[in-house]
Formats: C-alpha cells, sequence, structure tokens
C-alpha cells in the first residue's frame, strides 16, 4: 500500500471528500491511490497533519482493552465510553479494517486473521473484548479422551473454532474481565451442546465468574436486536445486569434516525443531496424491485407463513438490520408516502440505528457499509453494560497471574 492510501484510509476520505479538500480530481486520487502516480510532497504533508491531529485526540483511559473480531469498532466506543483504552486490535475483513482505521486512526493498523497471532504479540490487557462468530463445536468423542486419560476440554473441544482464539488469549493474558457479544440463539444453537462448552469452558476450565443476559437494543435504538451479552470477570465481584439503567422499550423511534429532509441538516456524500438535504433519489426501489418483494410477500401471506418486507415510517421500531440489507432492503424499507416506491435507509440512517454517533466516518462503499452495520453492535447497550463492568475492572485491573504460571 502507497503511503497516500495509508494515510488516506487514516483520515478516512472517502476518494470524493479527499478530492474536495485536496483539490484534485477524483482520478488523481484514484491513481495515487494505486500508486500509478506520486502526489506532491506537500499532499503528503496536509495527510500527514491532519492524522497527528486526529490522533492528538485519541482518548486516555482508566484501563487497558483489546479488540477483537472488532468488525468497525462498536464494542471499541463502548468501552471508551467506559474510560476505557484499546492496546491491540484483530478483524480480518479488509473493508471492516478500512471503516475501523477511518474512525480510529492510532498508527496500528488492526492485526488480519486472529489465528495466525500469538498470545505472547498481544499486549497485556484489563479487558478482553470480542465479538466472536457462532461455530459449532464438536464434543464427540470426549468420553474416549477419558477413556484414553487425554486431554480435552476447552484445548479439544473447541479447536478450530475462532471462540478457540478468545480462550487461548484468555489463558495466557488472564485480563480481570471480558466482554462477549453474539446472536441470542446462541444458548440454543446445536440443542444448548455449544453453549455449554462455552460455559464451562470460561468457568470451569478458565475460572471465570460468568454473568448472561439476552437484551433487546430496542430499549435503546429503534431497532428490535436481540442479542446474549455475555461478561465475565476473574474473581467473585458484586456485578449484576440489574444495574444497567435500561430506557423503556420504544421509547425511540425512527423518525430520531431518518434525515429530515427539511434542510435541518447539511448534504452529506452521495446519501442526500440538494439544499433540503433530500435522500437521493437511488435509494428508491425500482418498480421491478418494488413489485417482486410485494409478490413474495403476497405468496408467503397465501401459505400462513410471515415471510416479506418489513414497512417503517417515522412512528416505527424496525426490524433487525442484517448484514444482507444490501441486497435488496427487505426487511427496513421506509415508506415515502401514497403513490411513491419506498427507499432502502442510507448508510448514515444504518450508522444512527446502530447507535453511532454523526461524526463516524463511512469511507466504503455502500455494500460494504450494509454488510459492516448489519454485522455490527448497537453501541448504546453495550456502553451501558461497560458502564457498570467498570467499577469492578478498576478493582481488578493490575491484580492478575497468568493462567500459564499456575498451571506452568
Amino acid at each position: 500500500m502507497t503511503e497516500f492510501a495509508t494515510l488516506l484510509q487514516q483520515v478516512g476520505w472517502p476518494v470524493a471528500e479527499a478530492a474536495e479538500k485536496l483539490g484534485y480530481s477524483e482520478g488523481h486520487i484514484y491513481r495515487w491511490k494505486r500508486g500509478e502516480e506520486t502526489p506532491r510532497e506537500g499532499v503528503l504533508r496536509l495527510l500527514r497533519q491532519e492524522t497527528a491531529a486526529r490522533q492528538a485526540q485519541l482518548p486516555g483511559g482508566d484501563f487497558t482493552f483489546i479488540d477483537l473480531f472488532a468488525g468497525i469498532g462498536g464494542l471499541r466506543l463502548a468501552m471508551q465510553q467506559a474510560g476505557g483504552r484499546c492496546l491491540f486490535t484483530s478483524e480480518w475483513d479488509r473493508f471492516a479494517r478500512t471503516t475501523y482505521q477511518a474512525n480510529f486512526p492510532d498508527n496500528r493498523e488492526p492485526a488480519g486473521d486472529i489465528r495466525l497471532v500469538n498470545a505472547d504479540d498481544i499486549p497485556a490487557h484489563d479487558v478482553l473484548v470480542a465479538g466472536f462468530p457462532c461455530q459449532p463445536f464438536s464434543i464427540a468423542g470426549v468420553s474416549k479422551m477419558n477413556a484414553l486419560n487425554r486431554k480435552h476440554g476447552f484445548l479439544n473441544e473447541t479447536q478450530g473454532t475462532l471462540f478457540f482464539d478468545v480462550l487461548r488469549i484468555l489463558m495466557h493474558h488472564r485480563p480481570a474481565a471480558f466482554l462477549l457479544e453474539n446472536v441470542k440463539n446462541l444458548k440454543s444453537h446445536d440443542k444448548g451442546k455449544t453453549f455449554a462448552v462455552i460455559k464451562r469452558s470460561l468457568e470451569d476450565e478458565l475460572g471465570y465468574k460468568l454473568h448472561t443476559r439476552i437484551i433487546d437494543a430496542a430499549h435503546f435504538v429503534p431497532q428490535h436486536r436481540e442479542r446474549i451479552v455475555m461478561v465475565g470477570f476473574r474473581e467473585d465481584v458484586p456485578f449484576s445486569f440489574d444495574d444497567m439503567i435500561i430506557p423503556p422499550r420504544g421509547h425511540r423511534r425512527m423518525r430520531d434516525i431518518l434525515h429530515p429532509e427539511n434542510g435541518s441538516e447539511a448534504p452529506e456524500s452521495h446519501f442526500t443531496v440538494g439544499p433540503d438535504a433530500a435522500v437521493d433519489p437511488r435509494y428508491t426501489l425500482t418498480d421491478k424491485l418494488w413489485a417482486y418483494l410485494q409478490g413474495y410477500a403476497a405468496k408467503h401471506r397465501a401459505k400462513g407463513n410471515g415471510f416479506g418486507f418489513g414497512l417503517v415510517d417515522g412512528d416505527s421500531i424496525a426490524r433487525t438490520l442484517s448484514a444482507r440489507y444490501y441486497k435488496d432492503g427487505s426487511e427496513i424499507l421506509v415508506s415515502q408516502g401514497e403513490g411513491r416506491n419506498p427507499r432502502r435507509l442510507t448508510p448514515r440512517e444504518c450508522a444512527r440505528l446502530m447507535g453511532y454517533g454523526e461524526n463516524f466516518r463511512i469511507p466504503v462503499s455502500d455494500t460494504q457499509a450494509y454488510r459492516q452495520f448489519g454485522n455490527s453492535v448497537a453501541v448504546p447497550v453495550f456502553a451501558e453494560v461497560s458502564r457498570i463492568m467498570r467499577p469492578h475492572i478498576l478493582k481488578l485491573a493490575g491484580t492478575g497471574t497468568r493462567l500459564l504460571d499456575k498451571v506452568g
């Protein structure tokens, strides 16, 4: 990657914004990114200054954490709001890393595949944070391992899964706490066997005290999104999810995140256009797609199924935003009134729906942005969880002994 491309990634400017700010054509920007031409030193100097200014604004922290399976940094934002400072990040998707670096320009490019990272190369930390993917665990063969007097536990049961990497890092560093996130049905996955392995690994094998709760993000954002939250502490502390301050479900509605289209916000990129910052027409469904979705919904209604599109207005709470939203947007379509086809959410509206601030940069294509926000977490949910974790983290931080030191 050229220095120009790296700096552009760190400041988070899409090509159009870079062209406007630097005073060159988009063609120049693309050629500089690809290394086909060399930009003037003044261009690089300006980008270096912008990067340095943004790095100077990065928060310090009362405790430290690492961010695994980081996506675009939703859990990091939550931990930072509670006073944490991120020391290490891992995310395998290169487009997500682009968005992550644009918003967290700390000069440390996120590591890629965590399976290729040695635990020794990860800094010691107080909290491990991870939105790990759900994978099936095989518990077949455990009785055979017992008969052969061989190790099983998580070393055998989770080998080959990404959760194994969470465990090996916890085992090596013994942080004070962890915060894990997954889909609601993790508890019922494979008839409960998957969660049984997770719980046994964290509690019986590693000695952490595990707390879990399923939380619906609709208490914090206008979106029905249930996720299991797993909090663990190295020692038994009086942590309780009951200490969360949870607003009434639905206190926020879609009108809180939709573009007002009345000139009260400035136009942004290609999301909104014109003096009123109206949503760009590209987000309105074509006649063909709208007819298909209506026909598809009618067919399934006739069969007694609930499949179909989700149409919202300002009073609505939306369905769950998913990573497939880029395909047709069918789970959340915004009504535009009688006689007009509905539209998709813009990426900025998706960011708001997930609880990201207005200053969150979106330097990737719409397709990638939809995937990223659909895979992300509702930030306010985890900010509140992090808030009630904070006093217990501070109590335990820096008092641990590595499990490896205990077991040799």
